[in-house]
């Protein structure tokens, strides 16, 4: 999986930037506020059609403009394939594959495998269980398309049904034989997401422990606990015990919805006891166990997105993790930097191709 180019038009504040990037390291380096994390935000909407930003995609149009376009030259088991994403003011998202365009959306996550490590990935630790769910269920709906529609159907029916409950508050009238036609369909449901994400922290966690080993040089060991209702035998049970207590809230109270993930470390929530640096090296390893996953599900390797993340380390681990990249594992990497002598001064160590960008002003020079 190589991107040899990509376009943005009218996005954020790139007003037409095209890029033309080397087949292994890309660094884009500039000033906070010169461009360079909007540029890997649009790969993430060329791979997963959302920033990875900002939840609303009008957000994404540049000030004063009515539409942003992205344009992606892929080069995938050596075949050509070019990925446009096109939105404009007050219409729906188009993404288009070599000119023709996709009927769904979500029809084309998976297509485009890539991993981000961002300045903010520790929330999954610090952060509720909403973000740890939602970062597992992305990576479920990248390897596996039917997971990503039950995902679809699951929270399609949960909010028809918290609509309900809603109802029921306002009026003090309850459709009881509609509750249960939801609720036929959100028991099975849950059942089977989380069979399915059982199994995928079954098979990424001797991954995230091999890399957190690599990075802190097996310092501690580190771990990965799913925590669910709804993998007990009596679950539909539980659901419908919860019935009372969901007409008080007005709101669902069981289902994959309340579901978490535990990371540990040394048998300890790593949220509780992990220091920074323990924090910091787990989110990083977590992601290349990502990656493994995805190259092993694909058989190529997804692209490889780090952003300012030489800010966030200290020296050991940088010098553990480039020594990771340099092995030649991780295919093509695109890395962001507000201080360009220190992105030198780590990556010309390194016996591969860089194609360094710089960036001010909107416009951008390719060194």
């Amino acid at each position: 999986m190589i991107l040899e180019s990509v376009d943005l038009i009218q996005f954020k504040n790139h007003l037409h930037s095209k890029l033309a990037f080397s087949p292994q390291i890309n660094c884009l380096l500039g000033r906070n506020g010169s461009g360079k994390t909007n540029v890997l935000d649009g790969i993430h909407y060329l791979s997963l059609t959302k920033s990875s930003l900002q939840s609303s995609d009008a957000l994404s149009i540049q000030h004063d403009r009515d539409f942003f376009t992205l344009i992606g030259k892929f080069r995938v088991e050596s075949n050509p394939l070019e990925i446009r994403c096109t939105l404009e003011q007050g219409k729906k998202k188009q993404i288009f594959q070599n000119g023709k365009a996709i009927d769904k959306v979500s029809d084309h996550v998976g297509k485009i495998p890539l991993v981000l490590i961002a300045p903010d990935d520790t929330q999954l630790i610090k952060g509720g269980s909403e973000g740890r769910r939602k970062f597992f269920d992305s990576l479920l709906a990248q390897l596996d398309h039917p997971s990503l529609e039950q995902l679809i159907r699951y929270h399609h029916f949960l909010k028809q049904r918290n609509a309900l409950l809603k109802h029921f508050g306002e009026t003090g009238r309850r459709d009881l034989t509609l509750l249960s036609a939801y609720d036929k369909e959100i028991i099975p449901l849950s059942h089977v997401i989380a069979s399915r994400r059982a199994a995928l922290v079954k098979e990424i966690a001797p991954l995230l422990q091999h890399y957190y080993e690599k990075l802190s040089m097996g310092r501690e060991k580190v771990a990965l606990q799913y925590e669910t209702e709804a993998l007990s035998e009596n679950f539909p049970d539980y659901f419908l015990r919860l019935r009372q207590k969901d007409f008080v809230t007005k709101n669902s109270n069981a289902g994959i919805h309340k579901d978490d993930f535990e990371f540990q470390i040394d048998n300890h929530p790593l949220r509780k006891l992990g220091s920074q640096g323990q924090q910091k090296s787990f989110i990083i390893a977590l992601k290349l166990a990502q990656f493994a996953l995805f190259e092993k599900a694909r058989g190529e390797k997804p692209l490889l997105l780090l952003d300012d993340i030489f800010d966030k380390l200290d020296e050991e681990r940088i010098v553990m993790l480039m020594q990771l990249v340099s092995q030649g594992n991780f295919g093509q990497l695109f890395i962001t930097d507000a201080r360009p002598e220190r992105s030198k001064e780590i990556l010309n160590k390194l016996e591969i191709e860089i194609a360094y960008f710089y960036l001010e002003n909107g416009e951008i020079t390719k060194k």
